[in-house]
């Protein structure tokens, strides 16, 4: 167990990595190893591995030796090293061919460089100019809900992220393709959890496969579009540079020699943009509106909360710091439902963790959804407890107990992006509308995100605020 001390949220809690201690798990079925457990049910799988035998278990996916890491100060550990001990671990072809050789996939020098290049683009400063085109979208798409009707949460959440990200990154500019180009981010963001979890993640590269070549044809669809946008971008010259989106600032970026990207490394970040800013905010929505369904106590104490903050009238960044239950409903949510539900690492020759050698080319794996729901770091962990964020809360949790969007240098670099997002799209929807759920339990599917299995439908019930007044832009609460 870790020392219970108060601490001030934000800032790491000090702690010392105690000794690892490699212990065996399952034995395997060779040459699939636990590869058929692994990916029947991941989350369980690993659960298992922490809870039968520690926390330092090896096992085997595949032909390939894989050690599973539960302690907080171990993935710390393990995040801090991905540039200089470990690696990041390719998840497959597919995934390859939809974000290319972008920072998510990079190392060494080309991953320092391009990081120092698409970093300016979504630093806070500029995460505030997206901030009214967040409300906006999502201002639009509540008031298409009507009274009684039943929504698929998954669908309309993509909607309003989708949105999001069109504007931000491409402007107005994809106009009637952003279907298609979603459709083909979906499709492929599959196939790529498919992958994860089957033998497909050790077929050879010329391997095409039935999903393969699907893949193939959704990136043809991503590639023409985002080529197309960047051609007009660059021959518009001058004028990019007054634009206020994303392509423009990933075209206009130098680095140290006064180099840009060229138009294929801007391909790449955008459509990694793209999956990172569309996918993984509206699923965190998804089961942050599931969880406050179920929990009118929470629900009730968040309108407060939007009533005293903002009186009636949309959100804005100005607002987000004084929105805390708000944020802390956002934080638990990615605490149960992490979007990102493990992240992977191969052990380069000189790896340790805790003390202890770990071999080169060794998988080394971590999962946010064990270690948010380990009872030693969180109380009650199966409960949606917005609490245990408050200031005073009395049980600390260790760093890197909480970590869903990774850690280290390799830390997301949309995350305050995707924080501020979460928070002013809860606050926008919470203030015009319940959205009721059947008392049932949602069971989510590992894939390359931590999604619901089946759709969850809600029930729309308009709010009604005595004395409202419409809002330029945003209508009335009810």
């Amino acid at each position: 167990m870790v020392n219970r001390i108060r601490h001030t949220p934000g800032v790491p809690l000090p702690v010392s990595a105690p000794p690892l201690r490699l212990v065996p798990g399952p034995r395997g079925l060779p040459p699939l190893g636990n590869l058929p457990a692994f990916g029947k049910d991941p989350l369980g799988f690993f659960a298992r591995l922490r809870d039968d035998f520690g926390d330092a278990v090896t096992w085997s996916l595949g032909p390939r030796r894989s050690l599973f890491i539960s302690r907080p100060e171990h993935i710390m550990e393990m995040l801090a090293g991905r540039e200089d001990t470990y690696e990041i671990l390719e998840i497959g072809w597919s995934f390859q061919q939809i974000t290319g050789n972008s920072v998510i996939r990079s190392k060494g020098d080309d991953w320092r460089r391009k990081r120092s290049l698409v970093q300016p683009t979504v630093r806070p400063r500029q995460v505030r100019t997206y901030a009214d085109t967040m409300v906006e979208c999502a201002g639009a798409q509540a008031g298409r809900w009507r009274d009684g009707e039943r929504i698929d949460i998954q669908k309309e959440m993509a909607r309003i992220t989708q949105r999001v990200v069109v504007r931000t990154l491409f402007g107005n500019d994809v106009g009637e393709q952003t279907a298609a180009l979603s459709d083909a981010m979906d499709l492929s963001a599959r196939a790529v959890g498919e992958e994860l979890r089957s033998i497909a993640l050790f077929l050879p590269a010329w391997v095409r496969t039935p999903s393969r070549r699907r893949v193939l044809k959704a990136v043809e669809i991503i590639d023409t579009e985002v080529h197309r946008l960047i051609e007009a971008r660059l021959a518009a010259g001058g004028a990019t540079e007054q634009r206020d989106d994303l392509l423009s600032r990933l075209l206009a970026a130098r680095d140290e020699e006064g180099l840009p990207l060229t138009p294929k490394e801007v391909r790449d970040e955008a459509v990694t943009l793209w999956a990172a800013g569309h996918e993984t905010t509206s699923t965190a929505l998804t089961w942050t509106l599931y969880l406050l369904a179920r929990a009118p106590e929470v629900r009730a104490r968040l309108e407060a909360e939007l009533e005293r903050v903002l009186g009636g009238r949309p959100p804005t960044i100005d607002d987000y710091d004084d929105l805390s239950w708000t944020r802390q409903i956002v934080k638990e949510a990615m605490r149960l439902y992490p979007p990102v539900w493990t992240v992977p690492a191969v052990a380069r020759e000189g790896a340790t963790l805790g003390g202890t050698r770990i071999p080169a080319g060794t998988f080394v794996w971590c999962s946010q959804w064990t270690t948010h729901r380990d009872p030693r770091w969180f109380p009650e962990p199966g409960r949606f407890r917005p609490e245990r964020w408050d200031a005073d809360a009395p049980d600390a949790v260790p760093d890197h107990a909480w970590f869903p969007f990774g850690g280290g240098q390799r830390t997301c670099l949309g995350a305050r992006f995707a924080q501020v997002e979460a928070a002013l799209i809860l606050a926008t929807l919470a203030q015009r509308c319940h959205l009721d759920l059947p008392d049932t339990e949602a069971t989510p599917y590992a894939g390359l995100l931590l999604q619901p299995t089946t759709p969850l439908r809600a029930t729309v019930r308009h709010r009604t605020r005595p004395g409202a007044t419409p809002h330029p832009g945003f209508g009335e609460l009810g």
